[in-house]
């Protein structure tokens, strides 16, 4: 026991000299306290013992946090932002974008880190130099200090839920629930008033699963049996995605979404987030109200995604007719939205934004009950872009 006490102490006084910050993060955090019993050797091994084997430090992944907080890990294991890494893996044209933005962490993958990585990947990663930051459970309680208050506010998803296709940080931030939030922080409304943050919606009573009853993509099944106009509309979408071949069968592809949990593949599923949600509600509102403002997003991705089909189906008839060449490679009459930004084509890259940007933000600021990204970030530039595409196609034709 002496032992490891001066082993600890040693790596103290030598790293308050080189990454004296890091120290003092850790002296802030419970890990620090005697009662824990968390010195540097138990979350990073005791083979690094000075500057000629840093690499022997090992690299601290959220099976080490396991060690201490199974309830949390397991939550975690169930929910979307575990299966993040996985996620930007699948995506078809990631391996074409430069490796500083993947494994090197300065883009999609610097938010998408916090996923689950297999022993292989996080060895690969380390010998790259992009083996820091993979706990998963340090993009919300930031190393070393591992706050619990910290991730409780708003503030922690900000990093990672801004920007492009998932503003939703800017949503919540403009919204009247941002708004009390900010209020409260500043101490202008009372500590007790109704002012819910993201965690609130979305980590019920601390629930580290974190899951929504339309999931990330705004698609769901099964098909509305009731609305045929909508289901085909969603059959496009699907088959844009890759997921659905021509003959609206599933593809390879499909099992990669459903593995990823993308979507709810039954009603069962989505009616069980839908009910977590209108509990949260209930909290501050009726249930009539509750259940109205979510129905308004379910109707708002109704109309996001008729749009979306007709897009679809323009750029498809394009191949149809020859006039556009089709993608090699592409296993169907379809454009892939997944393509992203590595679309080959000025009217593909305007279908890849409508899906991934204005779609997302239609119906995205309608649940985050924001009404100036529901029009005019989302639905208004989808009206745009869909007459921009309808002229780009009659240009293209003649």
């Amino acid at each position: 026991m002496q032992t490891k006490a001066a082993s600890h102490q040693e790596c103290i006084e030598c790293h308050k000299q080189v990454t004296p910050r890091i120290v003092r993060d850790w002296e802030l955090s419970v890990h620090s306290d005697d009662i824990n019993d968390v010195s540097c050797s138990v979350c990073h091994g005791d083979s690094h013992m000075g500057k000629d084997d840093v690499y022997k430090a090992e690299p601290v992944t959220s099976r080490t946090c396991q060690a201490c907080h199974e309830d949390q890990w397991q939550e975690f294991s169930q929910g979307k932002h575990s299966k993040a890494w996985k996620a930007m893996k699948a995506m078809p044209t990631m391996h074409w974008q430069p490796m500083a933005l993947t494994s090197g962490m300065k883009g999609c993958g610097g938010c998408h880190k916090i996923g689950f990585k297999t022993q292989e990947e996080v060895a690969d990663l380390k010998k790259e130099g992009g083996g820091f930051g993979l706990a998963s459970c340090d993009a919300c309680h930031t190393r070393h200090t591992f706050s619990v208050q910290e991730a409780r506010q708003p503030q922690a998803c900000r990093t990672c839920h801004t920007g492009f296709d998932h503003p939703q940080w800017e949503m919540y931030q403009g919204s009247k629930h941002g708004t009390r939030n900010e209020l409260k922080q500043l101490g202008v409304l009372d500590d007790s008033a109704a002012a819910p943050t993201c965690q609130t919606c979305h980590m019920v009573q601390g629930n580290h699963e974190v899951k929504t009853a339309w999931g990330f993509l705004g698609l769901r099944l099964p098909l509305p049996e009731d609305d045929p106009e909508w289901a085909q509309a969603r059959v496009t979408i699907f088959q844009a995605l890759g997921v659905l071949d021509q003959q609206g069968q599933p593809t390879d592809r499909f099992k990669v979404i459903a593995d990823l949990d993308f979507l709810r593949q039954t009603e069962e599923d989505w009616d069980r987030e839908r009910e977590e949600m209108l509990t949260v509600c209930r909290d501050c509102h009726s249930n009539n109200f509750a259940q109205g403002e979510l129905a308004k997003g379910d109707q708002m991705i109704r109309q996001a995604d008729l749009l979306m089909a007709r897009a679809i189906d323009l750029v498809a008839d394009l191949y149809d007719r020859g006039v556009l060449e089709q993608p090699e490679g592409y296993a169907r009459a379809f454009p892939d939205v997944l393509a992203f930004h590595n679309a080959p084509s000025s009217i593909e890259q305007k279908l890849f934004r409508m899906f991934q940007e204005y779609r997302m933000r239609s119906f995205q600021g309608t649940f985050h009950a924001n009404p100036d990204y529901a029009l005019w970030y989302g639905w208004s530039r989808m009206q745009q872009t869909l007459t921009e595409m309808q002229e780009m196609a009659r240009r293209m034709t003649e």
